[in-house]
């Protein structure tokens, strides 16, 4: 615990934190300012959690501080039990509570300001089953799903980057490039401006190149704007279809039925939502929480060896075989006067069963029919989609081929006149083509006899003649008939006019009145307005002036209240000290030796007593090193000097063994010599 809390200290007197603690003065903390630490630390981690915890209640600090220890996947000490503990623990900001945290914190800051900063994106938010059947909601969660998994991608391949990482020479040897570069083209631009500037109106040249340059932009921002648009409106088209199908089917449903159906199957369909509500969902509710809190119970428990595992299966077998046993005393001594309850008993588990076999078939069967409509709206979508119409129901496919039928009908009964009208212009042209040629023939025969009587054109001015006497005729009548036309229309026209002005002559005389009225009426409009623009610079002032002392009223209500909070907790806080003093006195004043002990003054008696004890001990030992240290230091001075010494005995020696050596070589190679 004191090299705990030794870490503790050292971490928060270094960066960022540098609270310039000790020992003494961070074990004297009170609660409050421990849980201020506590939300310090944990602001570090997460920048939203810097706050001051006098501006909220202990519960909201409780929760979020509860909340952000669950997002780091901190697990505080002992079983599930202890939680609610730890719960009380944290808000009441308990020494044995808030220290393991703070150390577990400071052990790694940085691991947790990455999970922080994770957790912000990758936290899942859960949406409810039924919210997810609208489509619009289901593909914004597709689509948020999509998202997470993209982050999730990047975040890898940035951390991986990171590891990786460029060398600086690389990294300088690209800068260097760039700036090359970079010159490169700034010269470049230089030589283009001189030739541009030998062009006549170049400047109006550049002018209408940002123009073009500027449009292309607004083109392609257009392009873009376009094809949003055009992916809008077709989504808003598959609604439209959606809706339509709906409708549809409604109107074929109300249409083909009748009110004792209807309220047959809506009667069906409460039995069944009740049955779901009442029974079925509340036992599906309590056994998935039995799961869920046995499940907490076997993570909340440390981890299991091999022979833990054993023990339980050994166990298990124990109860299953004493289970079997107690069933077969049961059978043993079953009675036959429970025979009809106990009939009665399986039938109903039966039929229960049964429902609840019948529920869930029923489930997947609207389950299934959703899938299936939702796939038939998507396969609808995709053939309007390709053949721009839409795909027919089956009573509107009926309809199609009764319509096609009585068509094809109509269209033999016509074909059949056709035909006969064909036959009879065949007839009739060929009668005409008779006449015509006996026509031709009397012609000549007319020529003939008018060229033998000295009168030759004598027919054919006869007929100029009629056909233009018949032609003036015609234009005498349309003259005569327009220019009655138009008589009676002058005189209509006069009429109209007189009728109009008769009409028209009170109205002008009352809108005489009126004008003079809207005269008056304007010019006291004008004197009311500005009797309402000097009141309403008046009230605008008396305004203005109770905003600002509103405004005041409001800060000081709002210090007040901020007092108000720090005094309250203040007061928990010395409720809560004052409950330690009367359990410290208590203690203290209890004549039974085992409370006594667990008082704190004792403690603390206790503690001083050995740290006096070890003072003690350390100050002889010091006063002994003190006493030894100059022999001590002598002695080490005579043993260096001895290992001086035998270091030059030992160099001496080498030498003598060397020349001894070198001697025996020379005797040697004398002897040699002699020899030969």
């Amino acid at each position: 615990m004191g090299d705990q809390i030794q870490f503790i200290v050292e971490k928060l007197n270094q960066e960022p934190f540098r609270k310039n603690y000790n020992l003494i003065s961070f074990d004297s903390l009170e609660s409050l300012q421990l849980l201020q630490l506590l939300s310090d630390v944990l602001g570090e981690i997460d920048p939203k959690h810097a706050v001051d915890i006098r501006e909220e209640l202990p519960e909201q600090t409780a929760k979020r501080m509860l909340n952000l220890l669950g997002i780091l996947k901190y697990k505080p000490p002992g079983t599930v039990s202890d939680l609610s503990a730890f719960r009380q623990g944290l808000v009441t900001g308990s020494k044995p509570v808030i220290h393991p945290v703070l150390h577990w914190l400071l052990q790694r800051t940085t691991e947790l300001k990455k999970r922080a900063y994770l957790a912000r994106f990758l936290v899942k938010l859960e949406v409810p089953a039924e919210f997810l059947q609208d489509d619009t909601v289901a593909d914004f969660n597709k689509q948020y799903e999509e998202l997470m998994e993209a982050f999730k991608n990047l975040h890898k391949e940035h951390e991986q980057l990171k590891i990786s990482g460029l060398s600086t020479a690389e990294i300088r040897r690209d800068i260097s490039a760039m700036e090359e570069e970079k010159d490169q083209l700034a010269k470049r631009v230089e030589r283009l401006k001189k030739r541009v500037e030998t062009v006549q109106n170049h400047q109006r040249m550049l002018e209408i190149a940002r123009q073009l340059r500027l449009e292309k932009e607004r083109e392609e921002s257009l392009a873009q704007q376009k094809q949003e648009q055009k992916s809008q409106l077709f989504h808003a088209e598959q609604r439209l279809q959606r809706a339509q199908v709906q409708l549809k089917e409604m109107q074929h449903v109300v249409a083909d039925s009748k009110p004792e159906s209807l309220m047959k199957k809506l009667e069906e369909e409460i039995n069944f939502n009740s049955y779901l509500v009442t029974e079925k969902i509340p036992r599906e509710m309590e056994s998935k929480k039995t799961s869920v809190y046995f499940l907490q119970k076997v993570v909340a428990e440390p981890a299991m060896t091999q022979a833990d595992l054993t023990a339980l299966e050994r166990e298990i077998n124990e109860v299953n075989a004493q289970m079997n046993q107690l069933i077969e005393k049961r059978m043993m001594k079953y009675e036959p006067t429970d025979s009809k309850f106990s009939m009665y008993r399986q039938q109903a588990s039966i039929i229960s069963r049964k429902k609840e076999a019948k529920a869930e078939e029923l489930q997947a069967a609207k389950e299934e029919m959703s899938s299936l409509e939702r796939q038939v709206e998507q396969k609808s979508s995709k053939a309007h989609e390709l053949e721009g119409s839409e795909v027919l129901t089956e009573d509107e496919f009926k309809q199609y081929v009764n319509k096609l039928r009585s068509k094809n009908t109509f269209y033999k009964k016509k074909r059949l006149e056709i035909a006969e009208i064909t036959a009879e212009y065949g007839i009739l042209q060929r009668t005409e083509e008779l006449l015509r040629q006996r026509h031709e023939a009397l012609q000549q025969q007319l020529q003939a006899i008018e060229e033998k009587k000295g009168i030759s054109g004598y027919s054919y001015t006869q007929e100029e003649l009629e056909r233009v006497s018949a032609v003036k005729s015609e234009m005498d009548e349309v003259k005569g008939q327009t220019l009655d036309n138009m008589s009676e229309m002058v005189k209509k026209l006069n009429a109209m006019v007189a009728e109009k002005k008769a009409s028209l002559a009170p109205v002008i005389k009352e809108l005489r009145q009126l004008r003079q009225n809207c005269q008056e009426l304007t010019q006291e409009r004008d004197e009311k307005k500005i009797q309402y623009d000097s009141c309403a610079a008046g009230l605008e002032t008396n305004r203005s002036a109770l905003e600002q002392e509103v405004k005041g009223l409001l800060e000081e209500c709002a210090q007040e209240e901020s007092n108000y909070r720090y005094i309250n907790c203040m007061k928990r806080t010395l409720e809560i000290q004052l409950q330690r003093a009367k359990e410290e006195m208590k203690a203290y004043v209890s004549p039974d030796p085992q409370e006594r002990r667990k008082a704190v003054r004792e403690q603390y008696t206790r503690i001083i007593l050995e740290q006096e004890n070890l003072g003690k001990k350390l100050r002889e030992k010091q006063k002994v090193v003190r006493e030894s240290h100059g022999p001590n230091m002598k002695q080490m001075k005579m043993w260096q000097d001895f290992e001086q010494l035998m270091e030059c005995k030992r160099e001496c020696f080498l030498k003598q063994q060397n020349q001894a050596a070198i001697g025996q070589v020379i005797q040697e190679g004398g002897k040699d010599r002699l020899v030969l």
